[in-house]
């Protein structure tokens, strides 16, 4: 019994002794930190969060300043027009067309896209850029 009690007076001095040690190594843990780098980020619209790392979104198209080749009347066949009260048709190039469609025209390697902007007895008026194209109908 008095080695129980002699054991259990030792125990319980050690830990007392320990939560002393434990109480200055928290208290000295206390102290300020100073960083010696800080981290910062700033935000641009530079780069979407949604993109690849390094990958840049490519610049705009920059279009040449000169003007293709002029579309000349004879590139076009006008074999026929109608102008009923229903609507204002043409045949171009084989093909019926109505007022205000677009259609693609191969001239050379290129492919131009124009506007038949209005029929007219005998004559269609094309659009193409700022320019206007008049192509006379072709009579036999």
């Amino acid at each position: 019994m008095k080695r129980l009690l002699l054991f259990l007076g030792l125990t319980s001095i050690a830990l007392g002794s320990l939560c002393a040690e434990q109480k200055k190594t928290a208290a000295k843990s206390t102290q300020t930190v100073e960083l010696k780098r800080k981290s910062s980020f700033e935000a641009d619209d530079s780069h979407d969060p949604f993109w690849p790392i390094g990958w840049k979104k490519p610049g705009p198209k920059t279009d040449s300043t000169e003007a293709g080749p002029a579309i000349s009347p004879n590139a076009f066949s006008l074999s026929s027009v109608t102008m009923g009260a229903g609507g204002h048709f043409a045949i171009l190039n084989g093909k019926i067309m109505q007022e205000g469609q677009q259609f693609g025209l191969q001239y050379g390697n290129q492919l131009y896209q124009i506007t038949l902007r209005k029929v007219e007895d005998g004559r269609v008026v094309l659009a193409y850029q700022d320019s206007e194209i008049i192509v006379p109908l072709k009579r036999k």
